[in-house]
C-alpha cells in the first residue's frame, strides 16, 4: 500500500496505533520484564534458557540490548533471512516511531516472546503476532538492523533532515568487473538481519517487522540462507570449501576495535557500530561440479578437505604466499582466491565475513549463441555478509582486486549488492540509530 492511500482502515488504525505505542501492549513487572515486555514465566525462563543453550540450541538466548548489535559477531547460528526495504513516508516521526516499535518487537522475539504482547487483543483487532513461531523457543535469535545512503538522501532529496549526518564511510558501491546486479535484489533504505538456529524463527523475525511498517515502506528483497557445518567449525560453502577461516578473531577486542566497529569522527552516532556489505552471489554449481579436485583447489589456495593452505596440513596453518614448488612455481597461485583476498596481500586491510549459503531452487537457462546450451540449472551460491570499520579500506579495495583477477570468477556470478551503516546496540528505554535522530 503507497503513502499516497491514506484511506484509515481498520488494519491501517492499528498498524499507526502499533508504531505510536512502540508495540507498547508490555506487561509490567521487573526491569527486565518491563524493558522486553517479558510475562513472569518467561523471565524465569530466561536462565534455564542459557544454561542449556550449550545442550540445545533452540532454547539459546542472545541479548538484544548492549553495546554492539546481535548477529556481528555473534558466533553465526544455523540460518538467516535478511531483507531491504524502500521507506515510503515522508514524514521523519514516522520513521523514528517505526525504528522504536522494531526495536521493542525484536527485543521481545530474541526473548520468544510474540512481537508485541498478545493479552486483551480482540477479535476485531489485527493480530499483534501472526503466530507461527510460537513455541519454537528463542533459537539464538539476533536481528541486527542497518541504514542504507537512501535513508540519508534519495533523487537528491533530503528526506527526513539527516542528509548532513551521513558517514562518508557509507559511500556508493562501485560497480566491479563482471557485476550483473539485478535492481530488485540490490539497494535499500533500511535492513534487517535474523539470525537463528532455526529457518522458520529467523523468517518470523522480519516478517512481524515488515507488517509493523505496513505503509510507511516496501520491501525491496529478501532472502533465506543457511550454514553447513558442525558445532564450533569453519561452516562450507556450496563449492564444499571452508568459508571464513582467515576471519580476525571475533573474540580479539583489539583486532575487532581495528577491522570491524566504527570509530571515525565524522559520524559518533556510528561509534561502535560497524558497515555491512551484502553481496548475492550465484555460483554455477554444475560447472563446478565437473571441475577436477585439483583445479578447484587451485582456484581456492586451499585443500578442499582439511582446509589448509596449499603445502601445509591444518586449517589454521598460516598461508605462506612466498612457498613454492620445485620449478620455482608458487604453491599458492598467484590468482587463487586465497592470495588475493589475504592480508598480505590488501595492506593489512581485513573484513569479517558472516556468510550464509542459500539455494532457491532451480530455473531455466538458454543460450542464444554457441554451444546453444538449453539446461535446468540450480539458482544457489552465497550471500556473501561482511562487516567492518570502512568499506573503503576493506571491502572495496579488496573486492576490486578480486573482481580483476580471482579464479574463481568463471564460477560466480554477483548478482545482488548492497551496503549499510549499521549503528551500536541499543539502549534499554531507547530505540535502534536513536543517536542518528537527535538533533
Amino acid at each position: 500500500m503507497s503513502i499516497e492511500d491514506s484511506h484509515d482502515t481498520p488494519g491501517r488504525l492499528a498498524r499507526r496505533n502499533f508504531l505510536k505505542t512502540g508495540g507498547a501492549a508490555v506487561a509490567a513487572g521487573t526491569a527486565l520484564g518491563a524493558t522486553l515486555g517479558l510475562s513472569s514465566v518467561a523471565q524465569a525462563a530466561v536462565p534455564a534458557q542459557r544454561h542449556a543453550a550449550s545442550a540445545d540450541p533452540m532454547l539459546a538466548v542472545e541479548p538484544f540490548y548492549g553495546e554492539h548489535q546481535g548477529g556481528i559477531v555473534t558466533p553465526q547460528q544455523a540460518h538467516t533471512y535478511v531483507a531491504a526495504f524502500d521507506l515510503t513516508t515522508a514524514s521523519r516521526d514516522d520513521v523514528i516511531d517505526l525504528l522504536r516499535a522494531w526495536t521493542q518487537a525484536a527485543a521481545r522475539m530474541t526473548q520468544a516472546q510474540p512481537a508485541a504482547s498478545l493479552d486483551g487483543i480482540g477479535d476485531d483487532r489485527a493480530a499483534p503476532d501472526s503466530g507461527d513461531a510460537l513455541g519454537l523457543g528463542p533459537a539464538g535469535l539476533t536481528v541486527t538492523f542497518g541504514f542504507g545512503p537512501g535513508l540519508f538522501a534519495s533523487e537528491g532529496k533530503d528526506r527526513y533532515g539527516l542528509s548532513h549526518k551521513r558517514p562518508a564511510a557509507l559511500v556508493d558501491l562501485p560497480r566491479f568487473n563482471g557485476d550483473q546486479l539485478i535492481a530488485a535484489k540490490t539497494g535499500g533504505d533500511l535492513f534487517v538481519q535474523a539470525c537463528a538456529n532455526d529457518a522458520q524463527v529467523a523468517f518470523h523475525a522480519v516478517r512481524q517487522l515488515a507488517r509493523a511498517g505496513d505503509g510507511i515502506l516496501r520491501m525491496r528483497w529478501g532472502q533465506a540462507g543457511f550454514l553447513s557445518g558442525p558445532r564450533k567449525e569453519t561452516p562450507r560453502n556450496l563449492m564444499g570449501f571452508k568459508d571464513g577461516t582467515n576471519n580476525p578473531p571475533t573474540a580479539d577486542p583489539k583486532l575487532m576495535n581495528q577491522f570491524v566497529w566504527a570509530t571515525a569522527a565524522d559520524a559518533p552516532w556510528m561509534q561502535g557500530g560497524t558497515y555491512t556489505v551484502v553481496r548475492r552471489i550465484r555460483i554455477t554449481l554444475e560447472h563446478w561440479d565437473r571441475t577436477e579436485l585439483g583445479f578447484q583447489e587451485q582456484v581456492f589456495g586451499r585443500r578442499k578437505y582439511s582446509g589448509a593452505p596449499i603445502g601445509k596440513h591444518h586449517e589454521f596453518d598460516a598461508v605462506d604466499l612466498d612457498a613454492q614448488d620445485k620449478d620455482g612455481n608458487p604453491l599458492i597461485p598467484d590468482n587463487s582466491h586465497v592470495r588475493l583476498s589475504n592480508r598480505a596481500s590488501n595492506n593489512g586491510a581485513q573484513i569479517l565475513r558472516r556468510s550464509y549459503s542459500y539455494n532457491d531452487s532451480t530455473d531455466f537457462y538458454i543460450e542464444r549463441w554457441p554451444p546453444w546450451r538449453q539446461e535446468t540449472e540450480y539458482d544457489a551460491g552465497l550471500i556473501f555478509v561482511a562487516h567492518q570499520s570502512d568499506p573503503r579500506k576493506g571491502f572495496i579495495p579488496i573486492n576490486e582486486k578480486l573482481s580483476k583477477f580471482d579464479l574463481m570468477n568463471q564460477f560466480t556470478t554477483h548478482v545482488g549488492s548492497a551496503v549499510f551503516a549499521c549503528p551500536p546496540g541499543a539502549k534499554p528505554g531507547s530505540f535502534i540509530g536513536a543517536e542518528l535522530f537527535s538533533a
